[in-house]
This record gives structure tokens, sequence and C-alpha cells, in this order.
């Protein structure tokens, strides 16, 4: 039985955990649960899974719940501090971070320190503390395991050779809802058209990265990390459908793949089961039906999210970190119709041409990147 905690219980990816769990009743136990700021959702999920601990950030919102799950023995906290105390919880295996932005990095850092593996699904811990995480999980003998469809991919690729052997790491992506158009078709697209992903379903700051690229060049610094390989060494090609979900090439030339379905379960699954696999239900890969698959160079000129995230990844130190804070205001100020498509990534050139940086990258500097970069991309907004 393994006793998992999960950072970001009510979004996509702890919502599919959670449907793990559920499935797996002999296999896993839920330790605690959080959230930002679903009351009702956190409340639903408590009953059902009955964790010893469920956080809400929002402080209005947990004294909320506190007041609706009191006929329970679930604690409720609030905050960083909550969050930090939750991972801490004694006998916890794995902690799911799946909360989207920021938000996730010290909480994963609280757990590596407690020795809990990590199922890591929040991008942004590995973009903007990579050195810090992978350094700390190293020093505790903590495992990192990657929860995204394309690294889990190449995690489980890479099981086909040793380190020394590996040549190139061939990153997919399904190229969004706009591939193919061109820098005028995608000026006027609306909030709805970037929702509507052709074959995943995920939250909607992930689905917008998708659609803009920048969630490739995102996942591309995590690979860097993760993976411990040059960013010259990881090649984004498009490919569709989103079957082969990631590759690696070896230096014999051998290219090992893993494919699937589009379905998170399975990624999520392996990240709590590792090495082990275990049965899963649904439709499995139909290669009759299938027939044939495609793949193309990515227009970086069209989406320059892309471009910007690789010029950032290169660049090291701090620049990732306020790539990632600037996409973060972009992108809300686009879901919530105050800027158009295209502004999201001249909004992060302008932050990573201009915002001044702090000379330390330990995780105080990492802060007062993101709060830098935060104060830079709102103030352009209000221009």
């Amino acid at each position: 039985m393994k006793n998992i905690t999960i950072l970001g219980s009510t979004g996509s990816i702890g919502e599919q955990t959670l449907d793990i769990v559920r499935n797996n009743k002999d296999r896993f136990a839920i330790r605690a649960l959080a959230a930002k700021s679903s009351t009702e959702r956190l409340e639903q999920q408590i009953r059902e899974f009955e964790p010893d601990c469920a956080v809400l950030y929002d402080e209005d919102a947990a004294k909320a719940l506190k007041e609706k799950v009191k006929d329970t023995s679930c604690r409720v906290l609030s905050g960083m501090e909550g969050l930090k105390e939750a991972v801490r919880l004694d006998g916890t295996d794995v902690v799911v971070g799946a909360m989207v932005g920021m938000i996730g990095i010290e909480p994963v850092i609280e757990a590596i320190n407690s020795g809990c593996d990590i199922a890591l699904a929040n991008k942004e811990t590995l973009v903007c503390a990579g050195h810090i995480i992978m350094e700390l999980a190293r020093k505790k003998k903590v495992r990192i395991i990657p929860v995204d469809s394309e690294h889990s991919a190449i995690y489980q690729s890479l099981r086909a050779g040793e380190k020394k052997e590996v040549e190139k790491i061939l990153l997919t992506a399904s190229g969004g809802p706009f591939l193919g158009r061109t820098k005028e078709e995608i000026k006027n697209i609306t909030v709805k058209d970037a929702l509507k992903h052709p074959n995943w379903d995920m939250g909607v700051k992930v689905t917008i990265d998708s659609a803009s690229l920048v969630n490739k060049g995102l996942e591309v610094m995590e690979a860097r990390w993760l993976f411990d390989v040059d960013i010259d060494d990881i090649e984004v090609v498009v490919h569709p459908q989103s079957i082969i979900h990631s590759m690696v090439q070896f230096t014999d030339g051998a290219v090992i793949a893993q494919l699937g379905i589009p379905d998170m379960h399975l990624p999520i699954q392996y990240a709590l089961t590792v090495p082990e696999r275990i049965p899963l239900s649904g439709k499995r890969l139909d290669f009759f039906e299938l027939q044939k698959l495609t793949f193309f160079r990515p227009d970086t000129g069209t989406f320059r999210g892309l471009e910007l995230a690789l010029r950032a990844a290169k660049a090291g130190g701090l620049l990732p970190t306020v790539f990632n804070a600037a996409n973060e205001v972009a992108v809300k100020a686009f879901a919530e119709e105050k800027i158009g498509f295209t502004q999201i990534p001249e909004l992060i050139e302008d932050a990573m041409d201009n915002v001044r940086l702090p000379q330390e990258t330990d995780l105080s500097g990492i802060m007062q990147a993101r709060d830098a970069a935060f104060e830079y991309t709102k103030g352009r907004l209000s221009c």
C-alpha cells in the first residue's frame, strides 16, 4: 500500500490521479489533498478518500472548508505553510506535484527534504528551480518521476539503454489547435478557440500554453533537468496525432519510442507504480484504424513562445523564471480577454529583455525574479 499526497487534487492531473486511486484501493491510499481554492470539490474528495489532512492555499476558502468538514477527522490547513505541513506527514510515500504555477516549487522542495518520491506534473518546479530540485533529490536519494506524457515516454524509453548511449531526445508536440496557421490567421483567435485542443483534455492554462507552443518550450527546459542533457540535444518534433508521446535516439541510430492513445491516466499510473506496470482499463491503440503517423518541424516564426523558451533555456540562470512568470501573467490576461493571443509572446519577450535580475540563483533569487517579472508584466498590461 502506497500513501499518496496530491498537490493540485482538484485540477485535471489531480482528478485523474484520484481515478487511479479509486480503481486500485488495494494499492493506494490518500494521505493528504491540496488545492488552491476549490472548496466544494475538495470537500467531495475528502468525504470519498478520507485523507488525514487537506489544504486550501486560499485562507478564506480554507476557513469555509473547515466548517464544511468539521464532522470528519480531516485536518484543514491553509497557505504555503499548510502545503509544506501536508507533504511532511509521516508515512507519505509519493507526493504528486500537480499545482499549476510557481506555487508548486516550495512544497516539492519540502517533500524532497522529507524523503518522499515526487511524481512531478508541475512544469514550473524544474523550469525555474531545476538546478536546486535535481541536486537536492540526488542528495536525499529521492526519485523525481515525470508525469507529463512526453517526459514519461522519455523516462520509459531510456530504460532501453544507458545514459552514455543517448544521442538525442525527440520531444513530440501535437502542434495544438492552430497547427499550420499563419501569423495573420492567429491574430484574432478567441479564448474559446484556444481551448479546443484536438487531442488532450487539460486545464485552461496548459491548454492555452499548448496552443502557443509555450508549453513545449517549458517541456524542453524540464527535459534538460530531468534527463541531464544539453538543450541542443533535445529536438521538438510536431506529431499531430499524439500517438508517439516522445522518443530517444541512441548512439547506434536506434530510436525507442513510447506509443499509446492520448490519455493521461497511463503516465500518471506509471509514475505511481514504476518500475512495475499494473492493469489499466480503457481504449487500446489500433494500428489498423490509425493507418498513418505524420511529423513536422515546429513553426517558431509563427509560434514564438517556443523560440523564446529555447532562448531562455540556453541563457539559463533566472531567465527561465522570467519567461515562466511573464507567461503566467499573459495567459491569465488572455483567458480574461484583456489581450490578444499574439500578445502573449510579445509580453514574454518584453519581460525577458527588461526585467532586472538578482545575482543569486537560489530559491530567494528565483522568487525575487518571479515577483519582478510579475510586477513588470502586469505594469505593461496597464499601459
